[in-house]
């Protein structure tokens, strides 16, 4: 059995859990997931995260609102997302970002959102999740102009794309799409990220890797997303798995709390 399994982006509130959440998320110790982030989507979503945080010891919260649904946002959001970002479980402001994929969307309004986020999580010395699709030059002129500390999560862009990011300083995600037929460019991509700068994700529900492409996602799957990393890197998936929880550790500023508990 792979140990040493840390999930950086989940969304076990996602209602494709609602009927086996608690045993699916009871079951995740036992197959060698030592943390799991839940990234928030909007302020409910956030909320019910660190409530999960709460009851499973290994599951940790970040907290923040989606670009999909820029605009959406009470007047006081940004007062709501400090308050709940003062609870212990709470990682880091995420996820936040941009994203023009679908039609109808508010390119300014999404920008203004991912803005006063990011000024928060640098008031609040926390971490950034950063969610960018089909974007890339906007977000990498806004992460250029913040500099923030944190994770552009669920990469598929350039090998370029990927050293602007690197040049922040900041951690690259991957999710199962290393294991698609179409990933090319992500693999390349992959290829430029330094051992101590990776992490891997699932996003679950969404983005199972093969051979359970199209059913829903969990934490349980990262190893063979780890598979297609170590094939890249020439390494083994168990040492893949150590280095990207070390990685996520570090990221998320739980080290210590971690070391604890081994």
């Amino acid at each position: 059995m792979f140990t040493q399994i840390f999930d950086t982006h989940s969304h076990y509130t996602d209602s494709a859990f609602d009927a086996d959440r608690h045993e699916v998320l009871s079951a995740l110790p036992e197959a060698g997931i030592v943390h799991a982030v839940l990234a928030g989507t909007t302020l409910e979503d956030s909320t019910a995260g660190i409530a999960l945080a709460d009851r499973y010891d290994y599951i940790y919260a970040a907290v923040g609102i989606h670009p999909e649904t820029a605009g959406q946002q009470p007047a006081d959001y940004l007062a709501q997302l400090e308050q709940l970002a003062k609870h212990p479980k709470v990682v880091a402001i995420g996820e936040i970002g941009l994203d023009y994929h679908y039609e109808g969307y508010d390119r300014e309004s999404q920008s203004v959102l991912l803005r006063e986020q990011l000024d928060l999580a640098k008031q609040l010395d926390l971490p950034v999740i950063i969610h960018a699709r089909d974007c890339t030059e906007d977000y990498l002129r806004i992460l250029q102009e913040f500099r923030p500390r944190g994770v552009v999560h669920c990469f598929s862009g350039s090998a370029e794309t990927a050293r602007e990011v690197l040049k922040l300083g900041m951690y690259i995600g991957f999710t199962g799409v290393l294991t698609f037929k179409n990933a090319k460019k992500a693999l390349k991509a992959l290829a430029e990220v330094p051992e101590d700068k990776l992490v891997l994700e699932t996003d679950c529900p969404y983005m199972a890797p093969v051979p359970f492409r199209g059913k829903r996602c969990d934490s349980r799957m990262i190893p063979y997303t780890a598979e297609a990393a170590a094939l890249v890197r020439g390494t083994d998936t168990q040492t893949i798995l150590e280095q990207t929880c070390r990685n996520g550790e570090a990221l998320f500023g739980i080290r210590a709390a971690a070391a604890s508990r081994r």
